[in-house]
C-alpha cells in the first residue's frame, strides 16, 4: 500500500522505514522540503537500531501530492503543526481515504472531521495514542529507531468505524493495536505530555546547556514519583469521563519491553539494557513546545469539563510558561478553532463519538 506520510522528522522517517521493510510504499512530504531533498536525488533512507537497513522512499513535492498519490495518509508532525497541516490536507482527502493522526493531540481528529464535513466528504479519521516508533534523526537521510512500540491505543471518528480502522492498522503495522472507547480515551492515552513535563522540568538546565544526557538514566526516583503523581491526575479524568486507559507503568512496560514495576525501576532497567534515548539537547524541544500547549493544556481543559482537580498539570503549564516567557495556554490553536471552552462534557462526548 502507498502511504502518504506528512512529516519528515524522526517519527516520519522511522515509520517510513517500518513500512518499507514490510513491503509498503512510503511517500514522504516535508513541509520545508529540506529533509527530503536527498531522497529526491536518489539517496536511500538508512535505518539503524530496532529497524536496520536501507530503503527506497518516495518524495512528495507538496501536501497535495502526498495525499492525492497515496491510498492512505499518516500525519507525523508535532502538535503545533497539526492545524496548518490538516487544513492543507483536507481539501485533497477523498471519500473513504483513511487518515491516521500519529500521535493524536488536542482533539485534532475532530477538527479534521469538521473540515471534511464542510466539503461533504466522509473519510475515516484514525487517532493513535502514541507513535509507532521512538528515535532520533542523525542526518537528513538517517533514522535511529530506539523502539518499535508493542502496543498502541487506537480510536476512530466516527466511533462506529473503529473495527475497520483496527483491521487496516493491523494489516499495515502488525498486531499491536488496542481499540479504546473512543476519542476521549485516546486523548487521555498520550502519556508524553505528563512524562515529558517531569523529565524536562527536572532536567531543564541540561537542555539549555546543550548537554548530552541519557533520558532513562535521569528518570531518578524523584522524577519517577512526579510522573506517577501526574498519572494519578490523568487516571482520575479518565474515570470521570467513563473511559479506561492504561497506566503509566503499563505504558513503559509495553512500549519498552521491560517487566512492570515502578517508573524509576523500569527506566533503570531500560538504561541498563541500552534501550534508551538521549534527552533533549535544546530548550527548543517538543517536550515543551509541543507537549505543554497541545498536551498539558488539553488535559487541563478536559479536566475542567469533568470537574476534576489537576493541580500538577496546571502548575506544569504555569511553570513552563514563566520559564519560557510565553503563554502556552494561548498557543493551542486547535482547541481555539474547535471552540473547546464553550463545550460541555456531554457535547464533547457526542461529537467524539459521532463526529460533527
Amino acid at each position: 500500500m502507498r502511504v502518504g506520510i506528512l512529516g519528515a522528522g524522526a517519527v516520519g522517517f522511522g515509520t517510513a522505514a517500518f513500512l518499507a521493510e514490510k513491503g509498503h510504499e512510503p511517500l514522504i512530504w516535508s513541509p520545508s522540503g529540506d529533509r527530503t531533498a536527498r531522497f529526491a536525488q536518489g539517496a536511500r533512507l538508512v535505518a539503524s537500531g530496532a529497524i536496520h537497513g536501507q530503503f527506497e522512499v518516495g518524495v512528495a513535492e507538496s501536501c497535495h501530492d502526498a495525499v492525492c498519490n497515496a491510498e492512505m495518509v499518516l500525519l507525523a508532525l508535532p502538535g503545533y503543526a497539526h492545524r496548518a497541516t490538516l487544513e492543507a490536507a483536507a481539501p485533497h482527502i477523498r471519500a473513504g481515504q483513511p487518515v491516521i493522526i500519529s500521535s493524536h493531540m488536542s482533539f485534532g481528529a475532530l477538527y479534521l472531521e469538521r473540515l471534511l464535513e464542510e466539503r461533504g466528504v466522509r473519510a475515516p479519521v484514525i487517532a493513535w495514542g502514541t507513535t509507532l516508533v521512538t528515535g532520533s534523526q542523525p542526518s537528513s537521510t538517517e533514522v535511529k529507531v530506539v523502539s518499535v512500540r508493542g502496543r498502541i491505543d487506537l480510536a476512530a471518528v466516527p466511533a462506529a468505524s473503529v473495527g475497520e480502522a483496527l483491521a487496516l492498522c493491523t494489516r499495515l503495522f502488525g498486531d499491536r493495536f488496542v481499540a479504546r472507547e473512543g476519542l476521549l480515551a485516546i486523548a487521555l492515552s498520550n502519556l508524553n505530555p505528563q512524562n515529558h513535563l517531569a523529565i524536562a522540568m527536572m532536567n531543564l538546565t541540561r537542555m539549555e546547556r546543550g548537554e548530552t544526557w541519557s533520558q532513562s538514566e535521569n528518570v531518578t526516583p524523584a522524577v519517577g514519583r512526579l510522573i506517577e503523581a501526574l498519572d494519578a491526575e490523568r487516571l482520575a479524568i479518565a474515570r470521570a469521563c467513563g473511559v479506561s486507559v492504561k497506566t503509566v507503568r503499563e505504558h513503559f512496560s509495553q512500549s519498552f519491553h521491560v517487566p512492570p514495576g515502578g517508573v524509576f525501576e523500569m527506566n533503570r532497567q531500560m538504561f541498563e539494557q541500552g534501550n534508551t534515548a538521549f534527552g533533549p539537547r535544546s530548550a527548543d524541544s517538543r517536550y515543551v513546545l509541543e507537549d505543554v500547549p497541545f498536551g498539558l493544556v488539553a488535559t487541563v481543559e478536559l479536566a475542567r469539563l469533568c470537574g476534576v482537580p489537576v493541580p500538577l498539570h496546571e502548575a506544569g503549564v504555569a511553570l513552563f510558561s514563566a520559564a519560557y516567557g510565553r503563554d502556552f495556554a494561548h498557543e493551542n490553536d486547535l482547541l481555539r478553532a474547535l471552540g473547546f471552552k464553550a463545550m460541555g462534557l456531554a457535547q464533547l462526548q457526542q461529537t467524539a463519538r459521532n463526529g460533527n
